[in-house]
């Protein structure tokens, strides 16, 4: 497996987010999403559905605390 291309969010671009993800295709359809201000800490793997709904939810803020 070829290293993973990680993309950050472009709202992240403006130097004021402090709360950023990565997302990388991991390959077999499988998405990383890591934490990009510590990122050495390591990354989740979701296949596509759970990470559709995972996006479902934090759009509807089902996820909020």
């Amino acid at each position: 497996m070829s290293t993973p291309r990680w993309r950050k969010s472009s709202r992240s671009e403006s130097g004021t987010a402090v709360e950023c993800v990565e997302l990388a295709d991991l390959g077999g359809k499988i998405i990383g999403v890591r934490d990009s201000k510590a990122s050495e800490v390591g990354h989740l793997a979701l296949d596509a559905a759970d990470f559709a709904a995972l996006v479902g939810q934090i759009k509807v803020g089902g996820l909020d605390l």
